[in-house]
């Protein structure tokens, strides 16, 4: 009967396209062109939205780099124009008080540093507002709009410039990355220079109260990766005296900052305690100091952002399962409600009008990446603004839908089903289950497709593709993000056998030809399931991933995060657990052939974990193996040829092992077709 629901599904959505047989199959040169929203900010009269739009530079033709980021403005008429295009980067989006113009963060012209930049609303050339002699991170207008309150490091002095230009350039492990600093400068004609705040720590965000001379800044003790993620906090700083007026004691993670119109009280989201995987609970606190007040005690998602709607309410965007929801709650946790339910778009960002009756949002759905979405009190449901793919309307996008099962102790697990090519009822397909990072995430039904996810291009290649929510990820509340500690590879990973199981149990799936894949903590997942789980998978594609917890601890740049939040235990402390819930402790059971990639310079999952495996596999000779770095890339590819390069890699191993003649494994050397 659920087969048969899915069919009528499926042709209903055919036939609701119009010259949908027609349309063209997806391509990883399709992956390769997708453009995707990055940030929204609306403007104080709610009438327009500014944007930040990720353009991919086109491999083969275009000198290789990341994404190019530019700046559009669009109306509510749907009418949108580029005012920064081309070869730039912009960031940090904000309207002046008065809404005149848009501000932003670019490297421009002959800028040696990323400077501060504003244009006017109705287009035309952008100015130069403040130059810093290091990159200018991030800034906050005062409520006048005459001061900006900056983040940036000092300039190193000119003896060291020196001694580096001669070859001494040492890296002090630790000790010599410098703290982010707080700045104020005025931008009037005659303004002294920017005055550096001498408050102690490393800063990554600020926010100036909207009434006053108060800034609302996040904290670290240091500018370590693993005390930004571990240790900031909330810290209101006078901007004249450069005092701290209080500080907030968040345990744990901290997400985003706001001030509520008054100036009176801060709303922030943090980790319930030092050991929650996530920054997704949502707090109040005095701004001149006092108790901190959870505002949605007990809630069973995860918030990611927030905004003000007056001085009263504040509005939250949450994950709850594979959906996303926008509600409101007073500052005292009284009068929740949900706005718009948890069905529809995926929102990734908020952005409110002064008014707080028009919402700007980035959000995303299975048919489209990334977009301009705007809700208003009078229109509340979420109407999408921009067309930045317009050319998917004649690609064959396949059914996407939201897939529920049981693990074997009996807890319900939800995930993420995109269909196969031209499927047919009663005929099984191979399967890519492609897991996600963190664990400290989740997949939701929004655009599952990119250069590391194979969704709509693994459904065009005839592929079952299937994104589960495993025990630990996020959205469904702290205890169940928790549900994972402490057991690496345990329940957690048996949740991704359970998941194929019932794939498997519905006629959907081969047993004999399922495939895994994954990044980060999904790479660690590809690679138990390839060594441990072996008998089960045929083939696995592994990204930037873990084969030995305890190299791991020893070399990655958050050892405390990885301590305090996930393993809760030293490695001296069980040296053999952790050698048993490694991967390279199961190499006896090892015949899955297994592509590995990853970037040379990862400092989150050290290459050397991808090493170690590959020789450990390619010595016992059991399966194919094969080893792929991409020279410069970190924890993730940001290049565009390293992007379809990885692309193609994925989708011919998975293609050769799970549909073609496997065996000795297709050439190392990839064809990249024509520009």
């Amino acid at each position: 009967m659920r087969l048969t629901a899915r069919r009528l599904f499926g042709l209903l959505a055919l036939l609701a396209a119009p010259g949908l047989f027609a349309a063209e199959a997806f391509t990883p040169q399709h992956v390769a062109k997708l453009r995707t929203v990055a940030s929204v900010a609306i403007s104080p009269d709610g009438a327009r939205v500014a944007y930040t739009l990720a353009v991919p530079r086109r491999p083969l033709l275009d000198d290789d780099g990341p994404a190019w980021t530019e700046l559009h403005v669009v109306g509510k008429d749907g009418v949108s124009r580029a005012f920064v295009s081309g070869e730039v980067v912009v960031s940090g989006l904000a309207w002046t008080k008065d809404g005149r113009s848009i501000s932003f963060l670019a490297k421009r012209g002959k800028d040696e540093h990323r400077s501060l930049y504003a244009i006017a609303a109705e287009g035309g050339e952008s100015r130069r507002l403040l130059a810093h002699g290091t990159d200018i991170t991030g800034y906050a207008w005062s409520p006048d709009g005459k001061r900006v309150a900056f983040l940036a490091t000092q300039e190193a002095p000119k003896k060291q410039k020196d001694a580096e230009k001669k070859g001494f350039t040492q890296d002090v492990l630790d000790e010599s990355v410098k703290p982010v600093k707080i700045w104020v400068a005025g931008l009037g004609e005659g303004d002294p220079a920017p005055r550096m705040l001498d408050v102690p720590g490393s800063a990554s965000q600020v926010s100036w109260s909207p009434a006053g001379s108060w800034l609302a800044v996040a904290l670290a003790p240091t500018a370590l990766v693993d005390d930004d993620l571990m240790a900031r906090r909330v810290t209101v700083v006078d901007a004249d005296s450069g005092k701290v007026v209080s500080k907030v004691e968040n345990p744990g993670k901290l997400g985003g900052i706001a001030w509520s119109p008054d100036g009176k009280t801060i709303a922030y989201v943090a980790a319930a305690d030092v050991h929650d995987p996530s920054a997704g609970r949502l707090m109040a606190t005095p701004a001149a100091g006092g108790p901190s007040k959870d505002l949605l005690p007990g809630y069973e998602g995860n918030v990611s952002h927030i905004a003000w709607l007056d001085s009263d309410f504040v509005m939250f965007v949450g994950d709850e399962g594979v959906q996303t929801t926008l509600g409101k709650v007073k500052k005292d946790g009284t009068g929740r409600k949900n706005l718009i339910p948890a069905q529809g778009p995926v929102f990734l960002s908020l952005d409110l009008s002064r008014d707080g009756l028009s919402a700007a949002m980035v959000c995303q759905a299975p048919e489209h990446p990334g977009e301009v979405c705007l809700a208003t009190h009078e229109a509340p449901t979420p109407r999408r603004l921009t067309s930045s793919n317009p050319w998917l309307a004649n690609v064959r996008l396949l059914l996407q839908e939201v897939v529920s099962w049981k693990a074997r102790d009996g807890l319900a697990l939800q995930g993420i089903l995109v269909h196969p090519l031209d499927e047919k009822a009663g005929q099984r397909y191979p399967l890519i289950l492609t897991v996600h990072g963190g664990p400290e995430s989740n997949d939701r039904n929004g655009w599952v497709t990119s250069y590391s996810n194979p969704g709509q291009l693994g459904a065009a290649h005839g592929f079952a593709v299937f994104y589960p929510n495993y025990r630990g990820s996020t959205g469904r509340g702290v205890a169940f993000s928790k549900m994972s500690q402490k057991d690496p590879a345990g329940k957690e990973f048996d949740d991704l056998v359970d998941a194929v199981d019932h794939l498997i149990a519905i006629g959907l799936v081969d047993k004999a030809k399922v495939g895994v894949t994954g990044g980060s903590y999904g790479g660690y997942a590809t690679a138990w399931c390839t060594t441990r789980y072996s008998d089960r998978f045929a083939a696995g594609v592994m990204f930037v991933g873990i084969s030995d917890l305890v190299s791991k601890a020893g070399t990655t740049e958050i050892p405390e995060e990885e301590y305090l939040v996930h393993s809760l235990q030293r490695p001296w402390e069980n040296w053999s657990f952790m050698l048993e819930r490694s991967p390279i402790g199961h190499l006896k059971e090892a015949k899955t052939p297994l592509l590995i990639l990853d970037g040379k310079d990862d400092p989150r999952v050290h290459p050397s974990q991808s090493l170690v495996l590959y020789r450990f596999l390619k010595a016992r000779n059991q399966a194919p193996v094969r080893l792929v770095y991409y020279p410069g890339e970190r924890h993730g590819n940001a290049r565009a040829a390293a992007r379809y390069d990885y692309n193609l890699r994925m989708i011919q191993w998975f293609e050769h092992y799970l549909k073609g003649p496997g065996g000795a494994m297709p050439s190392y050397e990839v064809e990249y077709g024509t520009p």
